[in-house]
């Protein structure tokens, strides 16, 4: 039956039998291209508004200068090397903190969303831990590890712990029932259960966690280097306020935007890479 309905030829308008119709590839790229431009252009105007509303007197151009002026001043910090300097210490501590938390809070959260008895023991102290805030924490932080790169590594640790512990327990609970009920019929031991059903079907969510995690990653650790630090991102945007050197405080926001927007794009690829099993939307 299924070799008639491939043989047989289809009417017009209609699609052949056993056939996925898939986007060409020139729709593709189009479709590409158009959400790029609608991306730049969004930017672009930003950008324009950011330069022209000095330059008209619509806003104060000793508090926001034109974005030419921040522009040149972020080339001058790259060409004397302190932009360096301070991405670097920042990208260090924070990319430590949020290591650290991915290699614990991974599989702490399968083992809280998998076994009950680990979720029993648990339960109460993430209850308690999970609705402070860290920057809340950060004065005991510096207390018990100093001012030094250790407190700031631990404060980025805890603030990415959560979202990610939290996504990957959601995730083990969440997965489908019809899912664990076919992978039972045909006798999986518990650890293959775990392997083949649980871990996929988790992983989307799981790096919806990870993702909110490289964002907190950076928020956090800037508030953090605005305390008693003597490099990074943080410390050249405080610093720069009370010099009241306005260029190079916005050239250092900047500088944290684009960061972040990096990092985001490199954990979504990522995620595109882990999740290639996945049917895009829409197919």
């Amino acid at each position: 039956m299924t070799a008639l309905l491939e043989s047989r030829p289809a009417v017009d308008g209609e699609r052949p039998a056993g056939r996925v119709r898939r986007p060409s590839v020139a729709r593709r790229v189009a479709d590409a291209l158009v959400t790029g431009v609608g991306k730049v252009a969004a930017v672009v105007l930003l950008l324009a508004v950011w330069e022209v509303a000095p330059r008209l007197g619509l806003v104060d151009a000793t508090f926001l200068p034109p974005f030419s002026t921040v522009l040149d001043e972020w080339w001058r910090l790259a060409g004397n090397g302190q932009l360096l300097d301070h991405t670097g210490a920042s990208l260090a501590r924070s990319l430590s903190g949020f290591g650290l938390a991915v290699a614990v809070a991974v599989p702490l959260g399968l083992l809280i969303g998998w076994y009950k008895p680990v979720a029993t023991l648990l339960g109460p102290l993430l209850e308690v831990f999970r609705n402070t805030a860290a920057l809340a924490l950060l004065p005991v932080f510096v207390l018990l590890l100093g001012i030094g790169e250790t407190s700031k590594i631990a404060i980025v640790f805890y603030a990415c712990t959560w979202p990610i512990l939290l996504n990957t327990i959601s995730a083990v609970r969440g997965v489908d029932p019809t899912l664990l009920r076919l992978a039972r019929s045909v006798d999986l031991s518990g650890f293959r259960l775990f392997q083949k059903v649980i871990l996929p079907a988790a992983v989307p969510t799981v790096f919806t966690g990870i993702r909110l995690a490289g964002a907190v990653s950076i928020l956090v650790l800037v508030a953090a280097e605005m305390v008693g630090a003597k490099a990074g991102l943080g410390y050249l945007v405080n610093a720069s306020q009370f010099n009241f050197a306005i260029p190079r405080m916005y050239a250092g926001i900047v500088t944290i935007s684009a960061i972040g927007v990096v990092f985001n794009q490199l954990l979504v690829a990522l995620e595109r890479r882990f999740t290639s099993w996945r049917v895009p939307v829409g197919s």
